[in-house]
């Protein structure tokens, strides 16, 4: 019994990383209506930005997110409005330019780093909290409360705020939210930048668990497109379902199954997902179609 328990904390856990990193990408999809393939990349760059902190400066990751996440929104903006926005009328070619964005942040990190491999590891990374027969790893535990707060501070920021009413307004509504004196596309600005700055955060969260290379951004960026798809196609507290959903499922298909299957199990109940309700768990039904509508 404790070790099925241990494993479905594990799962949480791991869960939380994939909520964390989905979050922003599921917001842009959501707001933008894009589906951005670089969002990865974003995340990669801001592990890179947190091991310079740290390497550098002697900062830790959870004090450089600060400086990092900001920065990279910064890099958001940038691509929302020199990259996707003068495309806006050929949507097929916005996702063939975030696609082009993955390659390009790869090779210039490639470049950069010449392939080699860094990490701040250090006994930070091996800090554990032992509960009876129960371990859990504290930086996955920062990293799951870290999703919860932000998931929950959003949810108010779009439910409660002048500005969120706004960006949900321009999801349900384009013409009528212009109509109303809405700036669309500074909406998308702000959406995308959020959404970015998102990732910066989640890879200043995740530079004390894993290694960080050019191509590190892929082993988060499939698991982040069925948690989008799973949880709900725009919905906040869809993708923070969604990721705990994958990573207990994907606990629990390693201890029993087969670890090498794992990443098979939750795509399986992924699809079977997608072609019953396309709309995902939480989201409402049309969502896929018109954007951002989560469930009050």
């Amino acid at each position: 019994m404790d070790q099925i328990l241990n494993v479905l904390i594990i799962g949480l856990l791991l869960g939380g990383i994939y909520g964390l990193v989905s979050i922003g990408l599921n917001l842009i999809f959501g707001v933008v209506r894009i589906v951005n393939f670089a969002q990865g990349e974003l995340v990669m760059l801001g592990m890179y930005g947190s091991y310079f902190a740290y390497n550098h400066f002697n900062i830790s990751p959870y004090l450089s997110f600060l400086v990092v996440a900001p920065l990279v929104g910064l890099v958001g903006i940038v691509i929302q409005r020199f990259v996707i926005q003068p495309l806006r009328a050929e949507s097929n070619m916005q996702i063939f330019a975030t696609f082009g964005l993955l390659m390009m942040f790869q090779n210039i990190m490639l470049m950069i780093t010449k392939g080699e491999a860094y990490s701040i590891g250090g006994e930070s990374s091996r800090w554990s909290l032992s509960l009876g027969e129960l371990n859990l790893s504290v930086v996955r535990l920062i990293v799951f409360f870290s999703v919860t707060l932000i998931t929950i501070g959003l949810h108010i920021f779009l439910n409660k705020t002048l500005t969120g009413k706004s960006i949900r307004a321009v999801t349900q509504d384009k013409l009528a939210a212009r109509a109303m004196g809405i700036n669309v596309e500074r909406t998308y600005l702000l959406t995308f930048g959020i959404g970015a700055t998102l990732a910066g955060f989640a890879g200043a969260m995740l530079t004390p668990i894993y290694s960080i290379t050019p191509g590190v951004g892929g082993n988060f960026i499939l698991a982040a497109f069925a948690v989008v798809v799973l949880g709900g196609l725009g919905s906040v507290w869809g993708a923070y379902l969604g990721g705990l959903i994958v990573g207990v499922v994907e606990a629990l298909a390693g201890y029993y199954i087969d670890p090498v299957l794992r990443s098979a199990v939750w795509f399986m109940i992924f699809l079977i997902v997608l072609m019953v309700r396309p709309s995902g768990l939480l989201g409402m039904v049309g969502a896929e179609e018109v954007g951002f509508r989560e469930q009050n």
